[in-house]
């Protein structure tokens, strides 16, 4: 550009800031500590918003607003992004849909529709929720299991090309109805009976409307390929689909793999460093979240959904107790397995373990019990600390709930994150945890103009007090809200007013 263009767009922004600070604005958060999401060193200063934009980043001297908040104290950053959730239940629900576990979190965002689950029709559902009201942002991927579904049922046959362009039909107009990407859950079934192959030609339809491609991966341990051999599938999966992938939930789960992290880590440095766009989400726990029969049934059990019918077929129960006794092993143990949210209420707070003795019979037969009467979510504590650490630590690694029911991650990952590895142990920066919960998702989702506090993105601000930013949800009570949220804008609205949610519904379903 010539000197001179670059004077006149110089003197555009200039009128623009001079225009923003002549006008009245809606609000002005004054003298908090601003970490604006980009990785840059915080500083002392003023936040101006007009509407629902951003105008200023500065100091206001002598400027008004409608709202005047005092930040002295206080930590000032983007709303927070998470770009794995399971929240498409409850953006669905009226009585639901404010979104309060995560607000109080101080996420203005969700990307809902992971792990190869979603709505079928994305175009209804962005706007249902635009319609009905939604507390948070939020964004839907097409998942590659509910798109199998809908095409072959639970059947574990390789789909003819017939059932492949169906299926290809289908992840198209889901994009051109607005999903972000494909997702895929490559361990659970239906997904898991998809080869390499099958997924890579549904992510090139993705691909071509520049969608991204999030994926829980089809072995996190030692059931199939092996935690490794799902990292080199996925980084296949982007370099021949070409486009971006993202590693949900990034671990090494079980005894079987506990130290793979740093080869896992070795493995997607190497092929970022020759053009795969390979990014990773990560939750603060040590367990995962999941069902007992994700834990512990074989996928071939699964078939046709005739899991019950399965379990009482005297031919394969030998088959099928030799195969869950080794998932158990994988799992650490039947003392690591909580039940965390189940029909038979009696069980719920209490391990594996502890079922068995009580009922006097082995882990395996009360888990068969178990699933008779109805399955149980559990809580699967199978991951070591530092390499929970190892992972947070890459800058590449973004902040997820991946929120589901009797977990406590869905009402406490953010504040959990900050509190524990930034405020007490200090494993993290100030400002990396705020830009791998701010700008590192929005531009791996391709969210426009959020996920930073800059002049002209949207007013979605998180104002935190960092003495009470606190996680309070537990393994037994996972449903309390976090506490330490200020005020929280979305889209400029106080969402959180002095730590109180607000009955209203400023967020927007994002399409592609």
């Amino acid at each position: 550009m010539k000197k001179s263009g670059i004077v006149a767009v110089g003197a555009v922004l200039a009128l623009l800031t001079g225009a923003a600070r002549a006008q009245e604005l809606d609000v002005i958060i004054r003298g908090g500590l601003v970490v604006d999401g980009s990785g840059a060193a915080g500083k002392v200063t003023d936040v101006g918003i007009k509407g629902d934009r951003i105008v200023f980043v500065g100091d206001t001297g002598k400027q008004t607003a409608k709202r005047m908040i005092d930040a002295n104290g206080l930590i000032v950053t983007p709303g927070f992004i998470d770009p794995h959730t399971h929240t498409a239940g409850d953006l669905a629900d009226p009585a639901r849909s404010r979104n309060d576990a995560y607000l109080m979190q101080g996420v203005t965002t969700v990307a809902t529709g992971n792990d190869g689950s979603s709505p079928m029709a994305i175009g209804a559902e962005l706007a249902k929720w635009s319609r009905q009201g939604i507390g948070t942002n939020a964004a839907l991927f097409i998942g590659q299991g509910t798109v199998r579904q809908q095409v072959m049922g639970m059947s574990d046959a390789k789909p003819t090309s017939t059932q492949m362009e169906q299926m290809k039909s289908l992840v198209d107009k889901a994009m051109q109805e607005g999903a972000i990407g494909l997702s895929t859950g490559l361990y659970y079934t239906p997904g898991s009976y998809s080869t390499t192959g099958e997924v890579i030609e549904l992510a090139k339809v993705a691909a071509a409307h520049h969608g991204i491609y999030d994926t829980h991966m089809r072995d996190e341990s030692s059931y199939t390929i092996g935690l490794l051999g799902s990292v080199r599938e996925t980084i296949r999966i982007g370099e021949e689909a070409h486009l971006p992938v993202m590693i949900s939930h990034i671990k090494a789960l079980g005894a079987d793999v506990w130290g793979q992290s740093k080869d896992v880590i070795a493995m997607i440095d190497a092929a970022r460093k020759r053009g795969v766009d390979v990014i990773a989400s990560e939750y603060p726990y040590a367990a995962s979240g999941t069902s007992i029969e994700a834990s512990l049934v074989p996928p071939w059990a699964m078939v046709d959904g005739k899991i019950l019918a399965n379990l009482n077929v005297p031919a394969i129960h030998p088959r099928l107790m030799k195969e869950m006794t080794d998932n158990l092993r994988r799992r650490g143990g039947a003392d690591t397995l909580l039940m965390t949210s189940a029909k038979d209420k009696s069980i719920v707070g209490k391990n594996l373990a502890q079922i068995a003795t009580e009922r006097n019979e082995s882990a395996i037969d009360a888990a068969l019990e178990i699933l008779k009467a109805g399955g149980s979510s559990v809580a699967s504590f199978n991951m070591k600390e530092d390499e929970i650490e190892a992972f947070m630590k890459e800058p590449w690694v973004m902040t997820c709930s991946d929120g589901s029911t009797g977990h406590p991650r869905k009402y406490g990952t953010f504040p959990r994150k900050f509190h524990e590895y930034v405020f007490t142990r200090h494993v993290l920066s100030l400002e990396a945890a705020v830009r791998s919960s701010t700008s590192l998702p929005a531009a791996t989702l391709g969210l426009k103009d959020r996920g930073l506090l800059k002049a002209g993105y949207f007013a979605d601000i998180l104002v935190v007090d960092p003495k009470t930013y606190v996680d309070r949800s537990t393994y037994l009570e996972p449903e309390i809200l976090a506490t330490g949220v200020r005020y929280l804008s979305v889209n400029g609205h106080l969402a959180v007013d002095n730590g109180a949610l607000q009955p209203v519904m400023a967020g927007k379903a994002l399409t592609h």
